[in-house]
């Protein structure tokens, strides 16, 4: 089939979250100007850069009581940092969640019963359980074309690894098992990886 998106697609739901996939899930964890902590998952997310090392979300709604966004990119906007944290297969439930559209007053880390700690840089909690946490200041929100669809970008300034998933010096993702977005209500988890070498490479 072929269709143009602003003529519709036809089909019982929307296919182009379900075209890219898998997309990793940035579980972003913000603190307000007033110190109200906030954590929310985003699986428009993924690194964009090595040196320095830069990530960046795209948070695509707004809620009623933040005006033209979400709680997340709201406390960015006043504070400047955010941590992504990595969620894998043991906290779905725990991400899942957070990721309601609860009133800015809400502190997720509570709702959801997620231990936090807080983290080494920037003014900000993580999830103290996460296999890995990327602490991030942030570089620029770049509106998207439609409604409330804003990229954040930020340079990752601090970088927590939990012990138990290094082997030999790598991180061995079948330690944690990370938790993917596909379409629709449907995840995934990562659980067997494989190595190709580059054309350059012997």
């Amino acid at each position: 089939m072929f269709y143009r998106p602003e003529q519709g697609h036809g089909l019982p739901h929307n296919p182009f979250n379900a075209i890219i996939t898998p997309r990793p899930i940035g579980w972003i964890s913000t603190r307000s100007s007033d110190g109200q902590d906030n954590l929310a998952p985003y699986s428009f997310f993924n690194g964009v850069a090595y040196e320095p090392p830069q990530v960046m979300f795209s948070s695509t709604s707004a809620k009623d009581d933040r005006g033209d966004t979400k709680d997340s990119v709201a406390n960015i906007r006043d504070t400047g940092v955010f941590c992504v944290n990595i969620v894998q297969y043991d906290m779905r439930d725990a991400m899942n969640a957070s990721s309601g559209p609860w009133d800015k007053e809400v502190d997720e880390f509570d709702l959801a019963e997620i231990e936090r700690a807080e983290c080494e840089v920037i003014a900000c909690s993580r999830v103290a359980g996460a296999p890995a946490a990327l602490e991030c200041k942030l570089t620029q929100i770049v509106p998207l074309e439609g409604t409330s669809n804003f990229a954040v970008f930020g340079q990752v300034v601090g970088v927590h690894i939990r012990d138990n998933v290094l082997v030999d010096g790598m991180i061995d993702v079948t330690k944690y098992l990370p938790l993917a977005r596909l379409g629709y209500r449907d995840y995934a988890y990562i659980d067997r990886p494989f190595t190709l070498k580059r054309p350059n490479e012997t």
